[in-house]
């Protein structure tokens, strides 16, 4: 079976009440949601997103917008667990 639609990479929830979570250019069309906790949490310092850590040495992801990128987010997250699941 060939997907014929990319619809399953992008979701957007705009009653949201954090919507969007995010900073970013054209948000209204382009901020996905579907990725509403970063799955690539886990992976600290190799997740590939822009964050920092705080001073309590917590990650903070609030500067990071790959999960919410609608033509690469849903990849690259694939591609990061992929990764991760074979090592």
């Amino acid at each position: 079976m060939q997907i014929k639609t990319k619809n399953y990479k992008f979701f957007q929830n705009k009653k949201c009440e954090y919507f969007p979570c995010h900073k970013m250019k054209d948000y209204e069309e382009n901020f996905n949601c579907l990725f509403c906790y970063c799955p690539l949490y886990f992976l600290g310092d190799k997740c590939g997103g822009n964050f920092r850590y705080n001073s309590k040495g917590v990650k903070d992801c609030s500067g990071c917008n790959l999960p919410h990128l609608k033509d690469v987010g849903y990849d690259c997250i694939r591609k990061k667990i992929r990764e991760a699941i074979k090592k």
